[in-house]
C-alpha cells in the first residue's frame, strides 16, 4: 500500500490552539510547540516521526525545534525532519516556524563545538542540508561559552540574518548578565533577540528565581521552556515507583537517584492539586509554565501520537486560582 499525500487537516487554525506574541516582535508562537530532541533520531521509525509531525500540524502546532545534534545518532533528527520537509511539508513552508540551534558537540576536533564563528557558520549549513531548507526561522546560539569572546558569538548570529539563513536569532542557557549584553549587543545592530530558551518546570524554577524571565520581558524577546515535564518527573510516569520501560529505567538522561522518597511525596502532592483541577499532572505541569505571559511557548518531546495529544489538553485550562498557586509554591518550598 502506497501512503497517500499529505493534506493538513483544513481546521489546524480552529482546532484549540493558542498563539502567543514573542516579545516585540511580529511573530507568533503555538503555545506548545514541539522539540525533536528524542524520539526523531534514526534509531526511531520514520513512519512514526512522521505521524508525531503530521499530528502535531493538523492541531495548529507551527514550531518544531530542533538542533544539530539531536538524535540519536548527532544530526539525524535534522535528518529525518528533512524527510518530513521533502515528502510532507515543502507546501507549507511559509505556514511552519522552524528552529535549531548549535553550541555543544557535533563533531570531532577543536571546530565542532562552544561558540566559534567557524563552528556557528559550519554547523547550520550543515543542517540546512540536512533539513531541506533554504533558511531557518530561528538559529540559537545553543550555550553561552565562556571562553569565545561575546562580541564573536554575536556577530556571528548577526552575520547570519543578514545572509539570509536566518530571520531570527536567540540564545538558549545563557547567564542573565551574558544574555543582558547579547540583548544590547544584537539590538545595537537591529536584530533583535527573539527568544531565550531555557529549563523551566516545577521542578526547575531557577529562570524565575534568577529573573531571567523578567529580564527577557523586559528586553522585548520572548521565553521558550524547555523540559517542561522534568523529563517524565512531573508525569503519572513515575507516581507508584519506577516502571521497566521508563527513561529512568534505561538510565541515560534521567537517573534513579533523582526520585528520592522527598521528590516522589511532592510529584504526589502536586498529582492531588491536578486531580481537583479535572487535569492530569502533565496537563497541569505544562499548564503552571503557561499560567502567565513571561513564557511565549513550552518544547514538548513525544514518542507517540497519543501522547501528543494528551500533553495539547494543558492548552484548555492555564489559569491557576491564587489559592492553588500557594499550594503548588507550598509543595515546592
Amino acid at each position: 500500500m502506497i501512503n497517500p499525500i499529505y493534506s493538513p487537516a483544513a481546521n489546524r487554525y480552529e482546532s484549540g490552539m493558542k498563539y502567543r506574541r514573542c516579545g516585540k516582535s511580529g511573530v507568533l508562537l503555538p503555545e506548545i510547540s514541539l522539540g525533536l530532541w528524542h524520539n526523531f533520531g534514526d534509531v526511531n521509525t520514520l513512519a512514526n516521526a512522521q505521524a508525531m509531525a503530521h499530528y502535531a500540524f493538523d492541531c495548529g502546532i507551527t514550531h518544531f525545534d530542533l538542533a544539530n545534534n539531536y538524535g540519536p545518532s548527532y544530526g539525524s533528527a535534522e535528518e529525518t525532519f528533512g524527510m518530513i520537509m521533502k515528502k510532507s511539508f515543502q507546501p507549507y513552508r511559509d505556514e511552519l516556524f522552524i528552529s535549531t540551534k548549535a553550541g555543544y558537540d557535533m563533531w570531532p576536533g577543536p571546530y565542532g563545538n562552544w561558540g566559534s564563528r567557524k563552528y556557528l557558520m559550519s554547523s547550520l549549513d550543515q543542517s540546512l542540508k540536512r533539513m531541506n531548507l533554504d533558511y531557518v526561522d530561528l538559529f540559537y546560539s545553543h550555550r553561552y561559552d565562556p571562553n569565545t569572546p561575546l562580541e564573536e558569538t554575536l556577530q556571528a548570529l548577526v552575520d547570519i540574518v543578514r545572509r539570509g539563513k536566518a530571520l531570527y536569532v536567540g540564545i538558549s542557557r545563557w547567564p542573565k548578565e551574558a544574555a543582558a549584553f547579547a540583548y544590547q549587543y544584537l539590538a545595537e545592530r537591529d536584530v533583535h533577540c527573539l527568544l531565550y530558551q531555557g529549563k523551566y518546570n516545577l521542578f526547575a524554577l531557577e529562570p524565575e528565581r534568577d529573573g531571567i524571565l523578567q529580564q527577557a520581558k523586559d528586553s522585548g524577546t520572548g521565553f521558550i521552556s524547555f523540559s517542561p515535564l522534568a523529563q517524565g518527573l512531573l508525569t503519572n510516569r513515575y507516581l507508584n515507583g519506577i516502571p521497566e520501560d521508563s527513561r529512568m529505567a534505561q538510565g541515560k538522561f534521567l537517573k534513579k537517584e533523582a526520585l528520592t522518597e522527598d521528590v516522589l511525596a511532592r510529584i504526589r502532592a502536586l498529582n492531588d492539586v491536578a486531580a481537583q483541577r479535572g487535569q492530569t499532572l502533565a496537563e497541569m505541569a505544562l499548564a503552571w509554565v503557561l499560567k502567565d505571559d513571561l513564557v511565549t511557548s513550552v518544547i514538548i518531546g513525544a514518542s507517540s501520537v497519543a501522547q501528543l495529544a494528551d500533553n495539547l489538553k494543558a492548552t484548555e485550562n492555564t489559569k491557576f486560582t491564587a489559592e492553588e498557586l500557594e499550594r503548588i509554591n507550598g509543595i515546592l518550598q
